[in-house]
C-alpha cells in the first residue's frame, strides 16, 4: 500500500508466476485482554455474519449509517458500469458537515486537532471543534469567494503536517470542489505533473516548515511546481500562501504580483464568514490521491464522498477503535492515503481527538514520541513498520522511561517482521495494547485485512483476515484459487466490491481495468461483481485459518535456481540477530544462478561491523529459510537510504548491486549515504 507503499521501491527481479513456496512459519495467537474487550466498539462477533457474501452489499448500509445524510439513497450498489462501482446512488451528504459541523452540539469544546510542532520550545496548538468549524468556513469563503472555486473544481495542496492542510482539505469538501494533495517531500517538478493531471488552476502551499531541526524553504518547491505546469499547459492562476509564523515570512522565494496571495492576510477579509456546506451526490468526488513511487504519467485515484468516507468512518471506529473520549495519533502524513484516511477524514468523522505532529520522529532524540505521547495522554498510536524499525534502532528502550498508556496500536503500509512485531507490543505497548496490522492501499480507501481487535487474536506478522466485508482469496497465475492452508503464495484479490474502493484513475478509466481487474476478468462486459475480483499487486499466503500474511509485490520474489523467495521473508530472518535493526534485500545478477539474494543490513547503537556479525546474519537465513534463501553477500551498512517519509529505497540498493545507475538521489533524507554504500560494495 500507501504510505505506504512496499511497491516499485524493490529492486528488479523477475517473477512471471504468482504461486511459490512460503518458508515462513506461522507464529502463535496473541489475545486482548478483557479490559480492553470490555471498551471496545465492536464486540458483537455476529458483525462476520451480517457481513458475509450472502449479505452483500446491503451490509454495507451499517457503515454508511455512521454518517448524517441529506437525502437516503435507493441503490446500495450500482453495477452498470462495471467495474466503476457507484455506492449509495441518490444519496446527498457533506463530508465537511460529517467531520466538524455534526460535533458541535455535544463536542464544540472538545479538541479535535493537537498540532505538536518540532521545535520544542514552541506550544501545542489545541484546535477545539469550535475552532476547527470556524477555521475552515472562512478558507471555505476564501475559496469561493476570493478564488471563484466551484464544485468539481480541482486544487492542489502542497503543504506538510500543519493544520492548516486538514483546515484546507475541509473547507474544499464543504464546497464540493475535490483536492489533490501533494506530499510536501515531494519535488517541485513532482508537484507540477500532478497539478497538470489534475487541472488545478489553484494551488495552496506554504511558506516554509520544520524537519529534522531545519526549516525548509518550501514556497521555492511550490514555484517549480507552477513552472512545472505551465510548461505542460497547465496555468495556476492563484498561488495561496499560508505563512508557518504569521508575524513574518520565512522563505526567500519571491512573491509573484498579481498571482501569489498571503493566505493569512486574505483572511482578514473574511472573518467570521460562514459557508452552507454543498450537498453532493454520494458518488460525487472527494478528492485524489496520486500513487507514489510510479514512473510515467501520475496515477491518481478518485475517491468517492458517500462511500469511501462511510468506509473510513467504519474502519475508525471499530479497527482503530476510537471514541469520541480518545486521543488519538496516526504517524503518518496527510500527504500520503493513511493520513487522508486515519488522520482527517476517519477520525474526525467520529469526533476523535487526532494529533498532528510536524516533524520526524526521532527529532531532537529518540524520546521525543514517548514524551508526546505523555503529554497528551495518547492512548491510540497508529504508525508504519518502517518507523517503528527506525525507533527500535534508534532508541530500544526509551519507551519504558515515560509515563503514557496506550490501548491499541496500529502498523500499516508494509508487512512486519515478528521480531519487530513483538518489540512494538511488549516495548511500546508495554505488553498491554492491542495490535492492529492492517494491510491496504491507496487505491483501496480504508483496511482490507486487519484483526477487529476484541474479536480475532493477534498474529505477529500476519495482516489477519478480511475484515468485515471484504472477502479476500489467493489466486495463482491461471485463475486457479490456492486454498488457505496450502502453504503456497499467489495473488491476493478481493472478491467483491466495497465502498472505499476508488472509482476509478482520474482521467484513465482503461488502466483503472487493467491494472485492477485485468487479469482475473474472464467477461469485460459482465455487470456481475462476481466476475471482477480487485487484484491487489501483492504476493500473499493464507493460513489455515483465515489469516492472511503479506510477502510484498508479486514481483517482489526472487527466482534462485527456481526457488522463489519472498523478500521480507529474508528480511525478516535478518531481524532475529540481535546485532539488527534495519534490513533490506534485492535481487542481483547472478551468472551460475540467474538471482541471488544481496542483503543490507544496518547495526543498533553500540555495534560495530564485523565478519562474525555478517556471518550470524547469513546463517540466521539459512537456518530459518533454508540454505537456498542464503544471501550471495551481507553489506552492513552506515545507513540505508530514505526518502524523506523513512521508506528504504531498495531501488538504489539493486542499482549498486547490480553496477547501474541510481538516479537522482538528492530528494532522498541522506543522500551522501548513497555513494559510501557504492563505494564500499563497488570498491
Amino acid at each position: 500500500m500507501a504510505e505506504e507503499k512496499v511497491l516499485e521501491e524493490l529492486g528488479t527481479v523477475e517473477s512471471s508466476e504468482a504461486a511459490y513456496a512460503v518458508h515462513w512459519k506461522e507464529e502463535d495467537y496473541y489475545h486482548p485482554s478483557p479490559e480492553f474487550i470490555g471498551q471496545a466498539n465492536m464486540t458483537d462477533p455476529g458483525i462476520f455474519e451480517r457481513f458475509s457474501l450472502e449479505n452483500f452489499p446491503d451490509c454495507f448500509r451499517e457503515y454508511a449509517e455512521l454518517l448524517d445524510w441529506d437525502q437516503y439513497w435507493h441503490t446500495t450498489l450500482d453495477t452498470s458500469d462495471a467495474p466503476c462501482w457507484k455506492w449509495f446512488v441518490g444519496g446527498r451528504l457533506n463530508a465537511c458537515y460529517n467531520c466538524v459541523d455534526r460535533h458541535l452540539a455535544r463536542y464544540k469544546n472538545k479538541t479535535a486537532i493537537h498540532f505538536v510542532p518540532e521545535p520544542e520550545d514552541e506550544p501545542i496548538q489545541h484546535i477545539t471543534y469550535q475552532e476547527l468549524y470556524r477555521r475552515v468556513n472562512e478558507v471555505a469563503a476564501v475559496l469561493r469567494d476570493f478564488c471563484g472555486l466551484k464544485t468539481g473544481d480541482r486544487v492542489t495542496l502542497y503543504l506538510p503536517m500543519t493544520p492548516e492542510l486538514p483546515i484546507t482539505m475541509l473547507a474544499c469538501a464543504r464546497l464540493g470542489v475535490i483536492h489533490s494533495v501533494v506530499f510536501a517531500g515531494f519535488s517541485g517538478q513532482a508537484c507540477g505533473d500532478r497539478i497538470w493531471d489534475s487541472e488545478s488552476r489553484v494551488l495552496i502551499t506554504i511558506d516554509g516548515y520544520y524537519r529534522n531541526g531545519k526549516l525548509l524553504d518550501h514556497k521555492a518547491n511550490a514555484d517549480v511546481a507552477v513552472e512545472t505546469a505551465s510548461n505542460q499547459n497547465v496555468n495556476v492562476e492563484k498561488v495561496l500562501v499560508w505563512k508557518r509564523y504569521k508575524d513574518r515570512y520565512v522563505s526567500q522565494a519571491p512573491m509573484v504580483e498579481g498571482r501569489d496571495y498571503f493566505m493569512n492576510d486574505v483572511l482578514k477579509n473574511y472573518a467570521r464568514a460562514t459557508v452552507e456546506p454543498v450537498s453532493m451526490p454520494a458518488e460525487g468526488i472527494l478528492f485524489l490521491m496520486y500513487t507514489s513511487g510510479s514512473t510515467g504519467k501520475p496515477k491518481g485515484a478518485q475517491h468517492s464522498i458517500g462511500g469511501y468516507l462511510s468506509y473510513v468512518a467504519a474502519m475508525s471506529k471499530y479497527v482503530q477503535d476510537i471514541h469520541p473520549e480518545d486521543v488519538y495519533w496516526c504517524m503518518a502524513d496527510i500527504g500520503w492515503i493513511t493520513g487522508h484516511s486515519f488522520i482527517v477524514y476517519g477520525p474526525l468523522a467520529v469526533a476523535a481527538s487526532s494529533v498532528i505532529y510536524e516533524g520526524v520522529p526521532t527529532y531532537p532524540d529518540a524520546g521525543r514520541l514517548w514524551r508526546i505521547a505523555e503529554e497528551l495522554d495518547v492512548n491510540i498510536f497508529h504508525t508504519a513498520p518502517t518507523t517503528i524499525r527506525m525507533l527500535r534502532k534508534a532508541g530500544p528502550d526509551e519507551p519504558l522511561k515515560y509515563n503514557y498508556k496506550f490501548k491499541h496500536m496500529t502498523t500499516v503500509g508494509e508487512p512486519i517482521e515478528p521480531e519487530v512485531w513483538k518489540w512494538y507490543y511488549h516495548v511500546v505497548g508495554k505488553g498491554k495494547a492491542v495490535i492492529v496490522d492492517t494491510w491496504w492501499q491507496t487505491e483501496t480507501g480504508g483496511f482490507l485485512c486487519s484483526t477487529v481487535p476484541a474479536l480475532k487474536p493477534m498474529k505477529p506478522g500476519s495482516a489477519g483476515p478480511g475484515v468485515p466485508g471484504i472477502h479476500p482469496v489467493i489466486y495463482d497465475d491461471e485463475g486457479n484459487e490456492i486454498p488457505p492452508g496450502a502453504g503456497k503464495a499467489g495473488n491476493i484479490c478481493i472478491r467483491n466490491p466495497w465502498p472505499g474502493l476508488m472509482q476509478t484513475i482520474w482521467k484513465d478509466r482503461d488502466r483503472f481495468v487493467s491494472t485492477y481487474f485485468g487479469k482475473y476478468n474472464k467477461d469485460p462486459n459482465s455487470k456481475d461483481w462476481r466476475d471482477w475480483p480487485y487484484m491487489a499487486g501483492d504476493a500473499a499466503v493464507m493460513a489455515a485459518d483465515g489469516y492472511v500474511r503479506i510477502l510484498g509485490r508479486v514481483d517482489d520474489v526472487i527466482n534462485v535456481a527456481g526457488h522463489r523467495l519472498g523478500t521480507k521473508e529474508i528480511e525478516s530472518a535478518a531481524l532475529t540477530v540481535e546485532e539488527i535493526a534495519e534490513a533490506a534485500v534485492i535481487a542481483a545478477v547472478d551468472e551460475l544462478r540467474g538471482r541471488i539474494p544481496h542483503l543490507y543490513v544496518s547495526l543498533k547503537p553500540g555495534y560495530e561491523p564485523s565478519k562474525e556479525i555478517e556471518d550470524k546474519v547469513s546463517n540466521a537465513v539459512a537456518t530459518i529459510l533454508g540454505k537456498i534463501a542464503r544471501p550471495g553477500r551481507v553489506f552492513i551498512v552506515p545507513d540505508m537510504p530514505k526518502t524523506r517519509s523513512g521508506k528504504i529505497m531498495r531501488r538504489i540498493l539493486a542499482a549498486i548491486s547490480n553496477r547501474g545507475d541510481v538516479g537522482d538521489v538528492t530528494t532522498l533524507a541522506n543522500p551522501d549515504v548513497v555513494e559510501a554504500i557504492r563505494t564500499q560494495v563497488q570498491g
